[in-house]
């Protein structure tokens, strides 16, 4: 068979039913002879954005796939991939190269000399018969300790180049890795001797699909719990122990919290320093478990690790945890009451932001009706940089896993489209959900054109103010001095020129008709824009 069409059928093999990609590329049309779905977008980076929230969704089983042409394509698809590798997304991306007589060849673009730096797994197939072990290397690596995206390049002569027959090709596994048994019973005693632990949890809770367990471990310990944004949904926030999520802004439960641990239990996390988590207190007692030893006191000094599948390290802990209390779990009451004072205190202080009547509307207004409109449990909710991120991620409060994909240890501009979309591909029960500002259109906005051609009814939030990036206060000056970054347009209307539902809305009561009748839209199989002009509200919850 043709190197090209042994690369669908080991797609297929591998369990995937979608190829995100952007011509030109021969995987595609192989694909599509395969009877896989090939979702063509209009710019490489949303289609990565596709695969990436694909591969977050299923918890990284199946993979997000992604497929480009060589040269500009593999060129274009360069930010997108550091944004997965930044945020530990497996991913497994397949460009086709240069012909080999010219590929290594300046300025040619080589996508395996110049991506290994942002993936965790990079080669180049020189000979059609190694496809198949490449990508076993590249499926394998991409499924197994820290997820992060894997690249083959396979230059575009070998494509036509012959594989025998039978294809010998085996599906990869996915393993999981163990903790240390001596460790987790030091772990244990210091989390049943601690007077005032915080549980912080990470993303690897999700790719774990651990959720119950952490649940486990906070009831047993009486335990508040915190996540990172991409952490953020792996606990229920309705639970009386949710202190809620620390991103960049928070609930002040969570900075007090922290503040006053004794003890505290990073799981699944890296607890790396970005300008987009709240960081770790000092002299506290850390204790860190992470899927990769890589991240143990990377940033925060730890005083105890434990290296594993955040599960495991959960099953191991909680029996051990029990036997050191005895026969009865602590009581959270104290620490439940507590935490809904301080919640109660603070949607106080919030309450005329959230209830706003002004006009231009107030984006937390936006936000809070969007929150008592839909249906939380059947909801995937997405942010997008800045604003929206800042806005949303404090008030929003998940109630299922997976139901917000969070981000932000880099922070590319529109993001937000391309993973609502994904998320869409991957549950089509769900509304899934992007909310954005009117500088993210600007980047990815023409790819509502691909939701509307492929028929992928999300829902899109778009907070317009008419200025790009508001929070930043070098933006503002800037803005006040030369109004260079004040912006405009109709983005309703735009999306209606696609073939989609786009609404225009400035009146306070018009908002939950107008979020009722675009979620109606999207039950019809028809993407909805609503473009909700705003304030240009700069205020953000960061714990006051």
């Amino acid at each position: 068979m043709k190197a090209v069409d042994a690369v669908a059928e080991i797609l297929k093999r591998e369990g995937v039913k979608y190829v995100f990609a952007y011509p030109n590329n021969p995987i595609i049309d192989a694909v599509a002879r395969a009877d896989l779905h090939p979702i063509i977008v209009r710019q490489e980076r949303v289609g990565l954005h596709m695969a990436d929230a694909y591969s977050r969704v299923n918890s990284g089983d199946p993979v997000g796939v992604f497929v480009m042409q060589h040269g500009p394509g593999a060129e274009n698809a360069f930010g997108s991939v550091a944004q997965a590798y930044g945020d530990s997304v497996p991913l497994v991306i397949i460009p086709d190269g240069y012909p080999r007589a010219i590929n290594n060849i300046p300025p040619n673009f080589n996508s395996f000399v110049n991506y290994r730096t942002i993936t965790k797994w990079c080669e180049q197939v020189t000979l059609a018969e190694s496809i198949p072990d490449a990508l076993r290397r590249a499926f394998t690596q991409a499924r197994n300790g820290r997820p992060r995206p894997a690249l083959v390049e396979i230059p575009r002569d070998v494509f036509d180049e012959e594989v025998s027959e039978p294809l010998n090709y085996k599906p990869s596994i996915r393993t999981r890795i163990g903790p240390d048994p001596k460790s987790v019973s030091e772990v244990a005693e210091v989390l049943a001797g601690a007077k005032r632990l915080v549980i912080y949890a990470g993303q690897g809770v999700h790719y774990a699909r651990a959720w119950k367990e952490l649940q486990q471990l906070a009831e047993l310990l009486g335990a508040p719990v915190t996540t990172s944004l991409p952490g953020k949904s792996a606990f229920p926030e309705n639970h009386p122990l949710s202190l809620g999520t620390g991103g960049r802004s928070y609930p002040p439960a969570v900075r007090k919290f922290l503040g006053e641990a004794d003890v505290i239990f990073g799981i699944g996390c890296s607890f790396s320093r970005t300008a987009y988590n709240i960081g770790m207190p000092k002299d506290k007692v850390i204790v860190q478990a992470t899927v990769d030893p890589a991240d143990l006191a990377k940033d925060v000094p730890i005083d105890h690790g434990l290296v594993g599948d955040a599960g495991l390290v959960l099953e191991a802990l909680i029996p051990e945890v029990k036997e050191r209390l005895g026969k009865a779990a602590r009581n959270g009451t104290a620490v439940a009451k507590e935490i809904e004072g301080s919640r109660q205190a603070w949607l106080k202080q919030w309450e005329p932001k959230l209830t706003s009547g002004d006009t231009p509307l107030n984006p937390y207004r936006v936000i809070w009706d969007l929150l008592h409109t839909v249906d939380l449990a059947e909801t995937i909710i997405t942010h997008d940089a800045g604003s929206p991120r800042d806005q949303l991620s404090p008030f929003w409060r998940p109630v299922a896993p997976l139901s917000y994909l969070g981000w932000g240890k880099t922070t590319q501009l529109g993001y937000g489209l391309g993973l609502a979309m994904g998320a869409k591909v991957a549950r089509p029960e769900k509304l899934c959900i992007n909310v954005w500002g009117d500088a993210a259109i600007g980047m990815t906005g023409m790819d509502f054109e691909t939701a509307v051609r492929e028929r992928i009814p999300i829902l899109s939030i778009l907070l317009n103010n008419f200025s790009m990036a508001i929070e930043l206060k070098v933006m503002r000056t800037a803005t006040e001095k030369f109004r260079s970054t004040d912006i405009s347009g109709n983005y309703a209307a735009m999306a209606q020129a696609f073939g989609g539902f786009g609404e225009r809305v400035e009146r306070p009561e018009e908002i939950v008709p107008a979020i009722k009748r675009g979620i109606a839209k999207t039950r019809e199989g028809v993407p909805a824009l609503l473009e909700f002009v705003t304030s240009q509200e700069v205020d953000i919850s960061t714990g006051s």
